[in-house]
């Protein structure tokens, strides 16, 4: 497989204790402002227990992956708990996420033998009582594990975290994408630094720091400059240190409202946990001089702008094969209408809104059957801004549970149900509504139905970033549509309450001082392994 990095072996002629490693996961990005949580029962739709997170993810490109990968090239006897993810939608309930951490505890006590925990979390989980949720998880399994254990993260890399986030964990690592093609690697990060840990080889000590800036995540790209010459220079520290050093630079999550909400700078060393500050102060220091920049690096449209820019150029060209791909990055559930309802106003033919959420209207088209004729109120129904209900006449072309595994590089191998699944011509628009919310990023959303994006001259899609993997080679352009939905571009439209706003950049009036500075002269010292509240 393409995204697969090689593992680099350590020569060792020496026998080697067979490490006993525990891993689990809990993921889940949370628009904070929508009103609809999710459940317990919601992550049980897609929860892995015991030998299935092995059997279901092994050879994929998640961090769980990554975790299996390297467990099992080094003969570790891997004890898999619990695995469940949800993607980017709403909260999570307490419940939730009390009830997976209490799993995982009672999982990990019963296992008085193991070396060493690997946890794969989010960091941009949100829920009405947990201020941090992953440092609830992390300080609840570090409670049952034991001090002298390693106990290692991986993250994502829009997480929200901060040095209380991480006070129990000897090393964390983050995806370096967006899109986030690594994650596997990112897995195999983690595992490899808790292999070298076992083995005496380094002892993990990181550091982490705060610019103070927020950026909207349609702009967390990390091919987008500056912010991809920052990421360069963290790969370059790595490249000249002679020790251990890994980097992880943050964009956060600028939609959770969380009071540790945005850019982090994460390093983690050899035993030299003032050269781990050092290099995330200067990385912190860099994001800080170019806030500005990561803000806003490229102009947004709106809806009824973007259908009239594609449209002109569909006039102008004469190659068909290239779709003018249009993201409306600000719908969070999959489910909004703007940009639907702009295309049927005008009447667009050959123009695809790939998975859009809409359970009812999937069972609808199902019990009406392929190749007829039904009434449908579609999407919008996941809070008053994700646009109007739309009253259509759909005609069925395809209808049935669907599910696959992603075939693209985002995710490649992951297993995806999107439970009752209808394809409807709606007008001579192709809509495809799904009963579970799904990543339509790549040409999977397509083939599924035995379609191709080349097929139409307009794409619908909802992403932040992670499309770019897949459509940047193949569209004719890319338009960023923002819309009064959840995720909007302008940050200070959002109604923070957690969140100081007083302290972060846009939302705080400019000032010369660089408040993650004085921020820094008041924080904790930078952690090393074992070191426990």
């Amino acid at each position: 497989m393409l995204y697969k990095a090689p593992i680099p072996r350590l020569p060792d002629p020496r026998p080697r204790k067979r490490f006993r490693i525990a891993v689990a996961g809990f993921h889940i990005e949370s628009v904070s402002f929508l009103p609809v949580a999710s459940t317990w029962d919601d992550f049980e739709q897609v929860a892995l227990r015991g030998d299935r997170i092995v059997e279901e993810l092994r050879g994929t490109n998640t961090v769980m992956g990554g975790f299996i990968d390297v467990c099992e090239q080094d003969s570790v006897e891997l004890v898999p708990l619990v695995h469940t993810a949800l993607g980017a939608v709403g909260p999570a309930t307490d419940e939730a996420v009390r009830r997976y951490t209490d799993e995982m505890a009672v999982s990990v006590r019963a296992l008085p033998d193991l070396d060493g925990v690997l946890l794969f979390l989010h960091g941009a989980c949100w829920t009405a009582s947990y201020p941090d949720p992953e440092r609830f998880i992390i300080d609840t399994v570090r409670g049952v594990l034991g001090k002298d254990k390693p106990l290692i993260v991986a993250l994502d890399y829009h997480g929200n975290i901060d040095a209380d986030t991480l006070k129990n964990a000897t090393a964390a690592f983050a995806y370096r994408k967006s899109p986030h093609t690594d994650t596997g690697d990112t897995g195999r990060r983690a595992a490899l630094c808790m292999l070298r840990t076992l083995r005496g080889e380094i002892s993990p000590a990181w550091a982490i720091a705060k610019p103070g800036v927020l950026v909207p995540s349609i702009f967390s790209a990390t091919a987008l400059r500056p912010l991809a010459d920052i990421i360069e220079e963290g790969r370059q520290i790595e490249r000249d240190s002679q020790h251990y050093t890994d980097v992880s630079l943050m964009a956060g999550f600028s939609y959770a409202d969380a009071h540790n909400a945005g850019f982090s700078a994460l390093c983690v060393t050899d035993g030299d946990p003032a050269r781990a500050q050092r290099i995330a102060d200067h990385l912190s220091d860099r994001v800080w001089r170019e806030r500005h920049a990561l803000y806003r690096p490229f102009d947004v449209y709106t809806a009824e702008s973007a259908v009239s820019r594609a449209c002109a150029g569909l006039t102008r060209r004469e190659a068909k094969g290239r779709p003018y791909v249009l993201v409306e990055h600000a719908d969070r559930m999959n489910d909004s209408t703007y940009l639907l309802a702009e295309l049927l106003k005008r009447r667009v033919a050959r123009a695809a809104v790939p998975f859009l959420w809409d359970a009812a209207a999937a069972q609808k088209a199902f019990e009406a059957g392929v190749g007829a004729t039904v009434n449908l109120q579609l999407g919008g129904h996941s809070s008053e801004k994700a646009g109007p209900t739309l009253d259509v006449i759909a005609r069925v072309l395809w209808a049935g549970p669907k599910s696959y595994r992603v075939s693209g590089s985002y995710m490649h191998g992951m297993p995806v149900d999107l439970g009752m699944t209808a394809l409807l011509d709606v007008d001579g628009v192709s809509v495809s509504v799904v009963s579970a919310f799904a990543f339509a990023v790549d040409g999977d959303a397509f083939g599924v139905f035995g379609l191709r994006p080349e097929d139409f001259d307009i794409i619908v899609l909802r992403s932040k970033t992670h499309f770019r993997a897949f459509y940047e080679d193949l569209a004719e352009e890319i338009l960023i549509v923002d819309t009064p939905d959840h995720g909007v571009a302008d940050l200070r439209l959002l109604p923070y309450e957690r969140l100081d706003t007083h302290r972060v950049f846009p939302l705080a009036p400019e000032t010369s001082t660089h408040r993650a500075t004085e921020d820094r002269q008041k924080s904790k010292p930078p952690h090393r392994a074992n070191r426990t509240a």
